[in-house]
């Protein structure tokens, strides 16, 4: 059985100000993402003109690996330890996998 990777878009705000330990946790937890198994894409951008504001981008091979990241350790330690910059929890956007307009669908 082929999966689709899922494609995830999450949406971040720190407080005001406090956006770069929103790029220094980021930069720390990169990393052991990246190694997790499934992992395909794991990227945050800043939003243009608000630097307390981030998009993370993420793609997994499948729900497992997705379902793995969740629970990892070191994404519950992400988990608390970001509450302390963060304006409220980041909003989980799902992607169908193919852009609209192309084939497929």
């Amino acid at each position: 059985m082929s999966q689709q990777p899922i494609k995830l878009i999450v949406l971040v705000s720190t407080l005001p100000g406090r956006g770069e330990e929103q790029v220094a946790a980021f930069e720390a937890l990169a990393p052991l993402v990246r190694a997790e198994e499934g992992c395909l894409q794991y990227d945050l951008h800043r939003v243009a003109d608000d630097p307390d504001r981030f998009a993370l981008i993420e793609r997994w091979a499948s729900t497992e690996a997705l379902a793995a990241h969740d629970v990892a350790p070191h994404m519950v330690a992400a988990g608390a330890a970001n509450k302390a910059f963060r304006a409220g929890p980041a909003e989980v956007v799902r992607l169908v996998d193919a852009p609209v307009g192309s084939p497929g669908a």
